[in-house]
């Protein structure tokens, strides 16, 4: 049976990761994370990192399978436990400066069978337990890098009435288009991309917004931007000194807003898809920047529990600007993954920012961070919110109003 993934585009791909997505270092160690289902693109990225002169490339691999049996089978308590031991392994080697890779490709709705309360359970120690990391990749620590791999469950959710093997290439097909690996000269291209990205957040800096106003069927929500905030896009450099696209695909400009300046109503525009669950049609309602109502009419249970992961959960820590036109809103398809389908829409995310969006970014401390608006979370989950009728303003420091967006793209 001939192979429906493109592995001309595939090894494009896996350059693109190290050259462009991590900017990878001779000498550099590089930890990565898979399904086991992705090895194909695993293996290419791990000779390409090798060939860049990397110290030592480690896999970390996950099986959706494996997954499954623990909710079988695993006794009760099972599901308040998560490999500590693991993420503090892994924040030791990001202190001695290893770079991150994420291979995405795991089944979006693998667990919406399974009892939400275990869910729940298993989330919050996965969110307690990765803290060392997720500080460590918010704070820009070192270069990461997040790409996908078009696996066989996932391909059949996003095109249910196709043949698997079909289903695969058509998946497969429009991740590289999305991620410019079907493109003659990927890198190139995304140095064009990148200038695109960096002239946006230019011009929303020299705005210095207070606030943002979004409008639009179902969404009136003001979001105060936190004080000293930065838009950023793009590449943009780690603290290790090293510039990386940490997502590939990317068409966003993104910043931090204020945890307590966020108010008003907001609906999302596409599902959400979360460990394994889906949560569609949510509407939640901020006041002081809190949510203090909440409703999906899928995963609401879920969505209810994910908001009380702590005091952060039910705040946000990223405000995203994506045009209706982006390439992946263009394409028509619903990833059911947030790394393609935040791409296709504006989004703002529950729970931690990223300290890199402040002025002097890399060098401000948790305690200012904190003071100067940023919000603090075990979580930080992207939702859409985008659409081809938003309109969004920008509210200067002396209360002028200022187009952004109209009818989803940029004004």
């Amino acid at each position: 049976m001939s192979n429906p993934i493109s592995q001309k585009s595939l090894k494009k791909l896996a350059k693109l990761s190290i050259h462009t997505g991590l900017g990878l270092e001779k000498g550099q160690d590089l930890i990565i994370s898979a399904p086991i289902e992705a090895l194909p693109l695993v293996r290419l990225v791990t000779k390409e990192a090798y060939k860049a002169g990397a110290g030592l490339v480690s896999c970390f691999y996950g099986d959706d399978q494996m997954s499954l049996l623990r909710y079988k089978y695993a006794n009760d308590a099972s599901f308040d436990k998560a490999p500590d031991w693991l993420f503090e392994g892994m924040a030791r080697a990001f202190d001695n400066n290893a770079a991150r890779l994420a291979i995405i490709g795991d089944n979006p709705m693998l667990l919406a069978k399974q009892d939400p309360q275990k869910i729940s359970r298993v989330n919050k120690a996965m969110s307690k337990a990765g803290t060392p990391v997720r500080e460590r990749i918010t704070a820009f620590n070192v270069n990461w890098n997040i790409i996908a791999y078009p696996s066989k469950d996932w391909a059949k959710l996003v095109f249910p009435k196709e043949s698997e093997k079909k289903a695969v290439k058509k998946l497969a097909k429009a991740i590289f288009a999305a991620s410019r690996a079907d493109q003659k000269d990927p890198i190139k291209a995304w140095v064009e991309h990148n200038k695109i990205l960096a002239n946006k957040s230019r011009w929303l800096n020299e705005q210095n917004f207070a606030s943002l106003h979004f409008t639009a069927k179902g969404t009136d929500l003001i979001v105060g931007l936190a004080d000293g905030h930065e838009w950023a896009g793009g590449a943009a450099k780690a603290k290790n000194g090293i510039t990386c696209n940490a997502n590939i695909p990317s068409e966003e400009v993104f910043t931090t807003p204020h945890a307590k300046k966020v108010d008003g109503y907001v609906s999302s525009t596409k599902p959400l898809s979360h460990a394994g669950t889906l949560i569609d049609d949510i509407k939640v309602t901020f006041k002081n920047g809190k949510i203090i109502e909440a409703s999906a009419s899928k995963g609401e249970e879920v969505l209810l529990k994910l908001l009380d992961t702590d005091e952060g959960a039910r705040r946000i820590g990223e405000v995203a600007l994506v045009p209706h036109s982006s390439p992946i809103s263009k394409s028509g398809i619903l990833f059911y993954n947030t790394l393609f389908d935040e791409n296709a829409s504006c989004h703002i995310a529950l729970g931690q920012c990223y300290s890199k969006c402040f002025i002097d970014g890399d060098k401000i401390s948790k305690e200012e961070v904190e003071a100067q608006g940023g919000n603090t979370s075990a979580i930080h989950v992207d939702w859409m919110i985008g659409s081809g009728e938003m309109d969004i303003d920008g509210i200067t420091q002396s209360g002028e109003r200022v187009p952004v967006f109209r009818q989803g793209e940029w004004a």
